[in-house]
């Protein structure tokens, strides 16, 4: 039921609102020396102000969990493909490493929110980290149209994912970059369509990727 719920409310085919982007007058300079940038797993929100029977915090929870590092993962995968195709300045740490390191210090998904990037920064021996949120809204003021997804296989309502994809650099914890992006749609794709949509929009505007790619 889990992955149903899972499948249900997170699978949107997307429509984009114009994004935001802001860079730091400084990261040029900051990002000569940047050799190794590694990939966090996404703080994912799932909002819902009421479940549907059947339905408890912690399972939504877990598919929060689940799905940020579902998100890391797919945006790793992105960089390595497109660097058969793109030139970039650095080179990203495997997320399989990222979260073993991470594991290996007793850092869990949650306490991740509360960590300061520059501490993170330095526990995987990076120069800089790569990290996201997710923000899944429904336009229902309860469970109602979960329940009705998982049992006949339709949605009425649209949903809304608002994404961010940062930069924070290593000695400070700065933020460097930060591209805000607005997704919406109908159910009817996969979660790779949200970090295909974000990626492909977002690295056009990467500032590692080299201008002579």
């Amino acid at each position: 039921m889990k992955k149903l719920l899972l499948f249900v409310m997170l699978c949107v085919a997307f429509t984009s609102c114009g994004p935001e982007i802001y860079q730091a007058s400084s990261f040029k300079e900051e990002s000569k020396n940047h050799k190794v940038v590694a990939i966090m797993p996404f703080d994912v929100l799932i909002e819902a102000r009421k479940l549907p029977k059947g339905v408890t915090a912690e399972m939504l929870q877990e598919q929060q969990r689940d799905y940020g590092y579902g998100l890391q993962s797919d945006v790793y995968g992105y960089f390595l493909k497109q660097m058969s195709k793109d030139r970039y300045t650095v080179t990203f740490q495997d997320v399989h490493k990222t979260n073993a390191i991470l594991a290996d210090a007793g850092i869990t998904y949650e306490d991740l929110r509360k960590s300061s990037k520059d501490e993170i920064c330095q526990l995987l021996g990076v120069d800089a980290i790569v990290s996201g949120n997710a923000t899944m809204s429904k336009p229902m003021s309860d469970g109602a149209a979960i329940a009705v997804g998982l049992l006949v296989g339709a949605w009425g309502p649209t949903n809304t994912v608002n994404t961010t994809i940062t930069i924070h650099e290593g000695a400070k914890g700065d933020l460097m970059w930060k591209y805000d992006y607005v997704a919406s749609g109908s159910i009817g794709s996969s979660r790779q369509s949200l970090s295909n949509a974000l990626m492909r929009n977002s690295s056009k505007k990467f500032p590692y990727k080299s201008q002579k790619s």
